[in-house]
């Protein structure tokens, strides 16, 4: 266990960095956004994830690398929010329309407390004001990385509110288990265990279809590589993809593997959606990353735990109302391992 200053917010607030280890794996976490910087396993040289090397190209550039996002993940049109009939206008920080990943000081843009620390664990908190963006209530989070026995990556993210709320958090690493994103990721190997995703519209929000996947250019359901082309494009993945109509036990619902590396990765949540982004904007973006090198498009993707996106607009998709006499609890767990020679 090492902690250290990683930088300074630009009201002067210190940014700490822990590095934990255990199980195979050494992680490095902000207090900024409940980042993870870094994430190694023993064998593999290259870092698992996406991030960058210096503090103040965090809150400059960063498209949520490692962050805890909330308190709600994902875009919600128009920035409206209705909960028992009253309505809430939010920051409408996405092209001016929409909200997304719960405003423009979202938790991922938060500094968060150290609440406890272990050589494989630690513990952070933050806490979002009632009327902050516009969302009600005083919501207070918890997440906890742990580092398991066999390459597993555990988050486990709590939340209390003292009004009803909506609350939808998720981990948002991109993850690149070749080379950690010096190359594009589009050739590793995907399956994801979802028989129906949501298409979206040109802003990416839901336009309340739930489709099958069979037939289409989202079917993961068997391993493929991310690589499509339809009309000489790459086929754009930003989607949610439904595993289950309500929240469940942890179950592993997505596999991936590395194109030349033979890492491969595990995710397993109580979550009834995930998000599956394969990174097509990242480019363009000056930071140098963990590698030495500036990510390009597809550097990373994401496999992002949540409840399905804008889902109060939907009365049909699983929702994410959490009210004062309620807790939130969700368990994702991303499992990493080489394969064996």
């Amino acid at each position: 266990m090492n902690t250290e200053i990683f930088g300074h917010t630009t009201n002067g607030e210190a940014v700490h960095r822990i590095t934990i280890s255990g199980g195979g794996l050494t992680a490095k976490v902000l207090t900024w956004g409940a980042v993870i910087q870094d994430l190694r396993l023993k064998g593999h040289e290259a870092p698992l994830v996406l991030g960058y090397q210096d503090f103040e190209d965090y809150p400059a550039h960063s498209p949520y690398l490692g962050a805890t996002v909330g308190r709600s993940i994902n875009r919600i049109r128009n920035g409206e929010l209705t909960i028992d009939g009253a309505t809430y206008q939010l920051e409408k920080n996405f092209r001016g329309l929409h909200n997304i990943h719960g405003g423009s000081e979202g938790t991922g843009h938060r500094n968060w407390e150290v609440v406890a620390v272990g050589a494989d664990y630690v513990t952070l908190t933050v806490q979002l004001g009632d009327g902050e963006m516009g969302f009600p209530g005083n919501l207070t989070i918890t997440c906890t990385y742990m580092l398991e026995p066999k390459g597993t990556l555990a988050i486990r993210m709590d939340a209390v509110t003292d009004k009803p709320t909506i609350c939808n958090l998720a981990h948002h690493s991109y993850f690149n288990l070749d080379d950690g994103g010096a190359t594009e990721a589009l050739d590793h190997q995907v399956k994801i265990g979802a028989d129906a995703y949501l298409p979206v519209d040109s802003d990416l929000i839901p336009d309340g279809r739930v489709l099958p996947v069979a037939g289409t250019t989202h079917d993961f359901r068997e391993y493929r590589p991310i690589r499509l082309e339809e009309h000489g494009d790459q086929v754009v993945y930003d989607n949610n993809f439904c595993l289950s109509s309500q929240r469940r036990p942890l179950r592993t619902v997505a596999w991936a593997k590395g194109e030349r590396s033979g890492v491969e990765m595990t995710v397993s949540t109580t979550e009834p959606g995930l998000q599956f982004y394969a990174g097509n904007t990242l480019g363009g973006r000056p930071p140098v990353g963990l590698t030495g090198n500036t990510y390009g498009n597809y550097a990373g993707f994401c496999f992002e735990a949540q409840v399905w996106p804008d889902s109060t607009h939907f009365s049909y998709f699983p929702q994410a109302i959490l009210r004062p006499e309620e807790t939130y609890s969700q368990m994702t767990k991303y499992g990493f391992k080489r394969a064996k020679a």
